[in-house]
């Protein structure tokens, strides 16, 4: 294992892996300081890039991006009050309350060492994680291996924030999506409805961009402005680096925690990072600083903030269970490359293992580094409204899809879930378990059909592996039916507030028409594969009939609760509200684009579109909307001589 170390490590002196690095480091800080993107949109965007890479060079450029993401979100969330993403949200309430005193660069020495040690510590407990977990891995047969896809998908759901029916429908769901295709063991087509470009199943890049990246856009592309109060940097970099070495036990308490929360599926840095803020109080003698510019605050979240993404890829590289969006992007690529998660990965490709841990720990360095040089330049595009920034980031994202498979098709597929991710964040459906189930489907039904042939009737289940797994599959399970009967009895406690339930910033739509409309969309999906499978081979339809009747029994229960609540409401919750209709006006624009470039071509398409919607949706200035589109179109013009993308070509193209 020390030899496949050391080769991995000699091996970044290649100038093309070291590049590859650098680049995704760079990406990742960028892509950070943009709300709503994160980890998620950064590996989702560069992942297009590394069709045709060899695996060392693809892996150093995503690794790169996702060990630095949580780094840069830090700075708009101490210099503006407005994090990155969720869970540096965590972090402002300590580092803001210092930037406003004058000491943002106090804070943001705190937060960047804590970010990198935090990076460091968890490459070193996913180093230590090989030889510890290898005798365990390599005793897996079919069995464990069927039910850790099973586990992947309800723990994701089970454990993520939200209702967990809610979670466990949008997991089968993916389920089902994932199925679309050819069989893995009839090698029979499956909801394809005779259409040829079906027939090679959904690309992941256009299901996850369009779950997250589009939907993510839609939501925020009403905010016009940016923000209009400065925060100067200050001074304070000597003193950050002297509290930070005083408080080196809970950088390393922040980290392990942030391992720990990486580790669980579904859980997350956003978790992860408030588990370690709430260490951080519950062991301080002193409790009174804390939301007011604290260094403990900051410390422990940050490094949490980091080490998780790299406990996200313990279970992900170890048991073939992706601990959240990001690395169930990164197994899906690794699964495009013929790499197997699981003992395969331990016994044919370790030195991959390493890599990956080498590049963590190099790029957790470079991304502090990075961050101390340029953070001035960093705090600039934090002040660019997001409805500029949009108009930039569907072009890329559209184009980013396209790679994967070449075809129109996949953009019109990723519209469309763009719409439906919309929908299920609007409405509190959990997306994560959702894009778990669709990368997770093909190896579940897979080893599922191994275990079938392999075992007489139900005898693979009293293997002590299976019999583990099941305890793991149900104790969460129990425990979120047992604080549900708690959280009912303490509702009906007031019978006078009993219908009232707290707002989510993040789900407004939550308990109005459009949830039940999403609640009817899932019965309706389940109905229909339910009855389309009905057509395939016996091999064929097991698994998917299976998926869809739980699916059906799941979002049954869903449309119940929702007609139980619109019938006891008192007032039914505005349906149209001002960001729903903007929401769905961004979604015309990108289908517009959509139709200028499957007609005229991509470069045309965008020298049409980005000004149009600069001027009209984000009310930019025509000057900012001239340069911006020049630039972009330089940009674009140049990149395939740079790098193996290919633009998309309109129907006029092909007529010249």
């Amino acid at each position: 294992m020390l030899d496949s170390a050391m080769a991995a490590l000699a091996s970044l002196a290649d100038p093309s892996l070291l590049i590859m690095l650098l680049i995704g480091t760079v990406a990742g800080l960028i892509m950070g300081l943009i709300p709503g993107l994160g980890g998620t949109g950064a590996v989702a965007i560069l992942l297009p890039i590394t069709f045709g890479m060899e695996p060392p060079q693809a892996l150093a450029l995503l690794i790169g991006a996702l060990a630095v993401v949580h780094t840069s979100d830090t700075v708009s969330a101490v210099l503006l009050g407005a994090p990155g993403s969720a869970s540096a949200s965590v972090t402002m309430l300590d580092g803001y309350s210092m930037a406003k005193k004058g000491q943002a660069a106090r804070a943001l020495t705190l937060a960047f060492l804590s970010s990198m040690a935090g990076g460091i510590i968890g490459a070193v407990g996913l180093t230590l994680a090989i030889p510890l977990a290898r005798p365990l891995v390599l005793s897996f047969a079919s069995p464990e291996l069927f039910m850790l896809t099973v586990l992947g998908v309800a723990l994701a759901a089970v454990l993520s924030r939200g209702n967990i029916i809610k979670g466990v429908s949008a997991g089968l769901l993916g389920l089902v999506l994932g199925m679309v295709g050819t069989s893995p063991t009839t090698a029979e087509e499956r909801f394809t409805f005779g259409s040829l470009f079906l027939g090679d199943g959904l690309s992941l890049v256009a299901v996850a961009l369009g779950i997250f990246g589009l939907a993510e856009i839609a939501s925020r592309a009403s905010q016009r402005r940016g923000q209009k109060e400065t925060i100067t940097l200050g001074g304070g970099w000597g003193q950050g680096i002297r509290e930070w070495l005083s408080h080196w036990t809970q950088v390393i308490r922040g980290a392990l925690i942030g391992i720990w929360a990486g580790v669980l599926p579904g859980v997350g840095a956003t978790a992860g990072t408030w588990l370690a803020y709430g260490q951080a109080v519950a062991t301080a003698k002193d409790k009174r600083q804390f939301g007011k510019g604290d260094p403990r605050g900051i410390v422990g979240p940050e490094s949490a903030n980091n080490s998780v993404e790299a406990g996200d890829l313990i279970p992900t590289l170890l048991f073939g269970i992706p601990g959240g969006v990001p690395s169930a992007m990164l197994l899906g690529m690794l699964l495009t490359y013929g790499i197997q998660p699981g003992p395969s990965i331990i016994t044919e490709h370790l030195d991959l293992m390493y890599l990956i841990v080498w590049s963590f720990a190099i790029a957790s360095i470079l991304g502090a580094l990075f961050c101390f040089l340029s953070v001035k330049q960093l705090a600039k595009l934090t002040k660019v409204p997001f409805a500029v920034l949009a108009a930039g980031l569907v072009a890329v994202m559209l184009l980013g899809s396209f790679q994967e498979g070449g075809q129109l098709g996949d953009l019109w597929i990723m519209v469309i879930l763009g719409v439906f991710g919309w929908l299920l964040k609007s409405t509190g459906f959990p997306r994560a378990p959702f894009l778990i189930g669709f990368v997770l489907a093909i190896p579940l039904e897979r080893y599922y059909f191994l275990t079938d042939s392999l075992y007489e009737g139900f005898d693979w289940m009293a293997r002590p592996g299976v019999l583990v797994f099941l305890a793991i599959l149900v104790l969460p399970m129990i425990w979120a039916f047992i604080k549900f009967i708690r959280a009912r009895r303490k509702t009906n406690l007031d019978d006078g507030h009993r219908d009232e339930q707290p707002e989510d910033d993040e789900a407004p739509l939550k308990n109005s028409t459009w949830s039940l409309a999403a609640s009817g969309i899932f019965a309706l999906a389940f109905a229909a594969a339910l009855i389309s499978s009905a057509g395939f081979s016996p091999e064929a339809r097991l698994v998917p009939q299976l998926v869809s009747i739980s699916g059906l029994v799941f979002s049954g229960i869903l449309l119940f609760i929702e007609i139980r609540t619109r019938l006891r409401a008192r007032t039914d919750k505005a349906g149209w509200t001002l960001d729903a209709k903007f929401a769905l006006k961004t979604f015309v624009w990108m289908t517009g684009f959509l139709a200028l470039t499957a007609v005229l071509g991509y470069l045309v398409a965008v020298m049409i579109f980005i000004p149009a919607f600069l001027l009209i949706v984000a009310r930019a200035r025509l000057k900012v909307a001239v340069i911006y589109t020049g630039v972009l179109y330089v940009v674009l013009l140049a990149l395939p001589s740079l790098l193996p993308i290919d633009l998309p070509q309109g129907w006029l193209n092909t007529l010249v």
